[in-house]
């Protein structure tokens, strides 16, 4: 089993903190909300196992890496431009890009923005979607109306961080729990009056499901005690910045090799589904959609994850 080291890097401005495993060809590893690089901590060994070089930074705003106080600073061109900066001080020309829940749109940006840098794409959770036809929370706000929903919660500095930071572990159990498969009905797409908060009906599980420990709390924990959840917060604060800074990407398609993996119980899939995916990624070699499994896909299914990672790695 190859060890997972950790160091701190120089990227587009920021100091990034990175955990690594193995040595090939660049695999790097982008987490979401509210996780760490530690997401991807079954991931990381089974890599270097196969042959690659895997790297899972802390993305901006997260545990060890830079969290700058602007909100403009979260915008998905900071943080493709932050995944660039990682492979040119890893002095990698190239890297497969693969990104879980909000990493994976920076993977697919990446892969856009990038296919020089990043020749092939994976994406866990989200699918590819194209440029909306206006901006994100225009679109949200039509659709909810007056019902609950958490993007739009999230808009507003300081109120979710309140709601999440007053106790942290409370907080990442219930999140981590809610939107896995093991959980009966998630409380995230239940639908709710609009003023409910995010923690409103989710459960606190009797005991944790099999794929999710004490010590997995306990990182986790110890982060966002310390850094809060501001950082992460912003990135969904950038989403009508970035419709306004990416009129350029209009109509556009990932043409690089890509992988797309998600859990059948993931309720993003409510929102997205993967057909319309097919159209605009047209080299997408293949869809994984895992029997029982939530939100936290490469956490809840790891050993299936692991496999069809190394699957479409060994195949391009």
């Amino acid at each position: 089993m190859s060890e997972i080291t950790h160091r701190t890097i120089e990227t587009n401005g920021i100091h990034m903190r990175i955990a690594e495993a193995g040595e090939g060809p660049l695999v790097l590893l982008l987490h979401g909300f509210p996780e760490l690089w530690y997401s991807w901590r079954h991931q990381l060994p089974a890599l270097a196992a196969a042959g690659y070089r895997a790297v899972a930074p802390d993305v901006r705003g997260y545990g060890g890496t830079d969290a700058p106080e602007a909100i403009d600073s979260y915008t998905m061109l900071d943080h493709v431009a932050d995944a660039v900066g990682v492979l040119d001080a890893l002095g990698e020309e190239s890297a497969v890009i693969v990104g879980h829940d909000w990493g994976a749109p920076m993977a697919w940006h990446g892969a856009l923005l990038h296919p020089e840098r990043f020749p092939a794409v994976a994406a866990l959770s989200v699918p590819y979607t194209p440029r909306p036809p206006a901006p994100p929370t225009q679109l949200m706000k039509r659709l909810f109306q007056d019902r609950f929903f958490y993007m739009l919660y999230f808009q507003e500095p300081g109120l979710a961080e309140a709601e999440l930071e007053a106790d942290v572990r409370r907080s990442m159990r219930l999140m981590l729990y809610d939107a896995s498969g093991d959980a009966p009905r998630s409380a995230w797409q239940a639908q709710r009056p609009k003023d409910a908060k995010l923690l409103d009906e989710m459960r606190d599980p009797e005991r944790l499901p099999p794929w999710l420990t004490e010590a997995d709390i306990d990182c986790y924990t110890a982060e966002f005690e310390r850094t809060g959840f501001r950082g992460g917060l912003n990135r969904y604060r950038n989403m009508d910045r970035d419709w306004e800074q990416s009129a350029h990407l209009a109509g556009a398609t990932v043409q690089q090799p890509a992988l797309f993996v998600a859990g059948e119980r993931d309720g993003v899939l409510r929102f997205t589904g993967t057909d319309a995916m097919k159209a605009s990624v047209p080299n997408l070699r293949n869809v994984v959609i895992l029997p029982a499994c939530g939100h936290w896909t490469q956490q809840e299914r790891p050993a299936e994850v692991n496999s069809a990672l190394i699957e479409f790695l060994k195949a391009l």
